[in-house]
């Protein structure tokens, strides 16, 4: 059984909703799943300038554990799923990324499978290049990258060839529409089972 971990930050629900789209289809193709949040790194007098901002965090942390660097160890793939700021990865998630030098350092993230996806408020607010640029840090650790493509129907209706994606419009509370949850469940089936034919081939992470 594949072991899947992914890991989100997510503010006002939109890229947790598409991590729990993403962990259905990772289930369905019959991955052993973990989901973690990463945590805030602003002040609390910065969250309170956004409406809903820390209640949101507070019903979130409670669902989902922090991730830590064992989570990545555990794992045979890792999806990583973030806003999109300023076209780049949140400062919550690259923590996390920064946290696991030591496993990078031991060889210990080689050849684990690695995808990434995203949300933004507008339609052209940087979801493609926030996708790729976690690419970047996962050709470092070694892993295999591995995005959906246009290998369903469900990514010709909504998401990016680099990573399943969602647009809230700048509406606050907004979720992902039934096609943008559709291309984050084919990701998460798709990474599921690319990485159980690797596992398969004898291709396993470095311990």
């Amino acid at each position: 059984m594949p072991k899947i971990l992914i890991v989100f930050h997510s503010r006002d629900g939109m890229t947790e909703a598409l991590s729990r789209a993403v962990a259905e289809g990772a289930a369905a193709a019959g991955g052993e799943v973990r989901i973690r949040r990463a945590r805030e790194m602003v002040t609390p007098d910065v969250m309170a300038m956004v409406p809903g901002w820390a209640d949101n965090a507070t019903r979130m942390n409670a669902l989902y554990p922090a991730p830590v660097a064992d989570d990545a160890h555990w794992a045979d793939a890792i999806l990583f799923g973030t806003p999109s700021r300023f076209g780049l990865v949140c400062a919550e998630v690259k923590a996390y990324l920064d946290s696991l030098g030591a496993l990078w350092a031991r060889g210990q993230l080689v050849n684990k499978v690695g995808s990434a996806f995203a949300s933004s408020g507008s339609t052209h607010g940087g979801n493609e290049v926030t996708s790729l640029t976690l690419f970047v840090p996962m050709a470092h650790f070694g892993m295999v990258i591995v995005p959906p493509g246009f290998a369903d129907p469900a990514m010709f209706q909504a998401g990016t060839p680099y990573g399943a994606s969602a647009v809230s419009h700048n509406r606050p509370g907004a979720l992902p529409s039934d096609a943008e949850c559709a291309a984050a469940r084919f990701q998460g089936r798709h990474v599921t089972a690319i990485t159980a034919a690797l596992k398969g081939a004898g291709l396993h992470p470095m311990e």
